[in-house]
């Protein structure tokens, strides 16, 4: 019987550990506002909700995001495009544009379409270019690469941060393989060539 209560007390501490930890968790991959505080008995208590009237010790701390990698886009392109972000400035030209988007799409990198077939989205390229030339490509405010040229925005990219490949892409487990594609499946025709100035 004398044993009963650091065994309770141990049980206690170790379930108390047990709630601060999945807090501090839950909060870090949210970046929520965490409490720490104690409460009328004495124990310190870890909340992400306010703590009460009576408690004593009350203090309040922001855990940032956690950045263990689960989201599909990957930290390093996270980080370049905070501080470059890619603006392709195109419109239905053909294969010049859709290739200049594919490559993009390849890379994995974020980015911002502007159609400037719209009246205020082609005042924009002018403004930026002095021209009237899609597609073009800007990597954060300064560099700036008028049509396409693979290896030029290559370059740029890379310049920026931008990884050289997208992520892996993770296996769901039980998932099923894409099927390959049936022999009656029609092809799509060709694209158009083109490029240049959009029609005005």
């Amino acid at each position: 019987m004398a044993r009963a209560r650091p065994i309770r007390r141990a049980a206690a501490f170790t379930g108390a550990l047990a709630v601060m930890f999945a807090s501090v968790a839950l909060a870090q991959g949210t970046g929520a506002q965490v409490f720490r505080y104690e409460d009328a008995q004495g124990r310190v208590v870890y909340s992400d909700k306010p703590p009460p009237a009576d408690a004593k010790k009350a203090q309040a701390k922001r855990i940032g995001a956690n950045y263990i990698e689960t989201d599909t886009v990957p930290l390093a392109t996270q980080q370049a495009a905070d501080r470059f972000p890619v603006t392709l400035y195109t419109f239905a030209c053909g294969e010049v544009c859709q290739t200049a988007e594919g490559m993009l799409n390849k890379r994995g990198v974020p980015f911002t379409t502007v159609n400037v077939e719209e009246p205020a989205n082609a005042e924009r390229l002018k403004a930026l270019t002095g021209e009237m030339t899609a597609p073009v490509l800007q990597v954060g405010d300064k560099l700036v690469a008028k049509g396409y040229n693979e290896a030029r925005w290559t370059s740029m990219l890379d310049e920026a941060g931008y990884p050289k490949a997208p992520p892996p892409r993770r296996q769901v487990p039980g998932a099923r393989p894409p099927e390959p594609p049936r022999a009656d499946t029609q092809t799509a025709p060709p694209p158009v060539k083109g490029g240049g100035y959009p029609p005005q």
